[in-house]
């Protein structure tokens, strides 16, 4: 098969789930064979722009006209049987459906966050949910409280964007691939059709590394930002310092707004050990020695990478009980969920999974069968392939374009498996 890829690829600045989940789809789909080529744009080298160039770029947000006529011309030069979208923002826009319509490709998008009802793609806003635009016509909320980066005029081209575009997107993409069931649901109610929503799952690369023993530490390995609960985290911990601890350590790892603040809150601590950035290597190491990893994010998540790596690697999740986590672990199962935002309820997780490595091994082992069943490469590629497959054959007049909902897809997120990247932080 002959897939283009688009993709806007994120700041190297910021560690980036999205760009990871494609590199690694372009890599499972170059090793079974297929020819794949990419289009891409990267949001780095907007600091190479003239001072002209970068004003420009905000007005480009909802239309480039110039990536249009350079796509068109490439599909009909290669004519791909396929054109798997990621991210289009800033630098490419949806001008790339508009190419894929003048060459009369199938395309697929991935949705990795919830840009199409959102415009920083978080459903997430001064520390709590917020749905204000979805199913609106504009995002006037959105400017109204600056959901971009804090700054109003920083969220009007996104917002424009949102609202001139939402009818290209829906009839211009044969199938949107939701990356959990919860996803799906809230953009099924959001107005998307239904039926050009289908679930596929990110997979995730065998680590290699997988857990032996007990444990030696709880692990948290994200952004540090307000939406991934760190500080709840925190407050969770102090509670759990106060109480005589857990006999094993929290070790926090990432980067992010928060970086300050977390790193002065584990200065002079012998039960936190603020560790940075890790690379991939020491991230695969800092997993499989865990006795769980915590995942209390306030967002309503998309999918959880991190969770998923977890699964991988044998040990168990405490994750926020709400969004895609609630599909990646059942609760007892292959770990606990907690109270989203709620410190009391996180503590107790913690300390329960931390009382009982019995039962913490039993969830590991638990949690590997999953990844193997649902995350694994091997499954990964054959849901790919299947979607891939699906809407070539519906742009031909196969099938009617719009595949039943399969039961895994329907909506309930109970039994059934995210940044995603989470927003669009560029």
């Amino acid at each position: 098969m002959h897939v283009l890829v688009v993709h806007n690829r994120y700041s190297s600045a910021q560690p980036s789930g999205e760009n990871r989940v494609v590199d690694e789809e372009v890599g499972l789909l170059r090793a079974a064979g297929h020819r794949v080529e990419l289009f891409e744009r990267r949001s780095d080298d907007i600091a190479d722009l003239s001072l002209l160039g970068k004003a420009a770029v905000p007005l480009l947000v909802p239309w480039n006209p110039g990536v249009r006529t350079e796509l068109a011309a490439r599909l009909r030069a290669e004519r791909p049987d396929v054109v798997h979208v990621h991210n289009v923002f800033p630098l490419l826009s949806p001008a790339v459906l508009a190419a894929c319509a003048d060459a009369g490709v199938p395309v697929v998008a991935t949705l990795h966050n919830y840009t199409q009802i959102c415009p920083p793609g978080t459903l997430h806003r001064d520390g709590r949910q917020c749905t204000e635009c979805v199913g609106s016509s504009t995002a006037l909320p959105a400017v109204r409280h600056g959901c971009y980066r804090s700054s109003r005029l920083a969220t009007v081209p996104l917002a424009v964007s949102m609202s001139v575009n939402r009818r290209r997107w829906w009839s211009g993409v044969d199938r949107f691939f939701c990356i959990s069931g919860a996803q799906r649901d809230i953009l099924v109610r959001s107005g998307m059709p239904a039926s050009r929503l289908v679930v596929k799952y990110n997979f995730v690369p065998d680590p290699g590394a997988r857990r032996e023993g007990d444990g030696e530490h709880l692990l948290f390995l994200g952004r540090l930002a307000e939406a991934k609960g760190v500080r709840p985290l925190m407050a969770a911990w102090d509670e759990i310092a106060a109480g005589g601890g857990v006999g094993v350590p929290l070790v926090i790892a990432g980067a992010g707004p928060l970086e300050r603040e977390v790193a002065d809150w584990a200065a002079g601590r012998d039960d936190v050990r603020y560790v940075g950035l890790l690379d991939p290597e020491e991230c695969r190491k800092a997993v499989a020695r865990s006795v769980a990893v915590v995942a209390p994010s306030m967002s309503l998540e998309t999918f959880g990478l991190v969770v998923a790596e977890a699964m991988a690697a044998g040990v168990p999740a405490v994750a926020a009980a709400h969004g895609a986590f609630v599909e990646l672990v059942e609760e007892g199962v292959t770990g606990l969920l907690h109270e989203p935002g709620d410190p009391a309820s996180l503590a107790s997780r913690i300390r329960l999974v931390a009382a009982d490595p019995a039962r913490g091994r039993e969830m590991g082992e638990a949690a590997r069968r999953r990844y193997e069943q649902r995350f694994s490469p091997a499954v990964g590629l054959e849901r790919l392939l299947e979607e891939y497959r699906s809407a070539i054959a519906g742009r031909s007049g196969g099938e009617n374009g719009a595949p039943p909902v399969r039961n895994e897809e329907a909506g309930s997120s109970r039994g059934t498996r995210a940044s995603g990247d989470g927003g669009q932080e560029k």
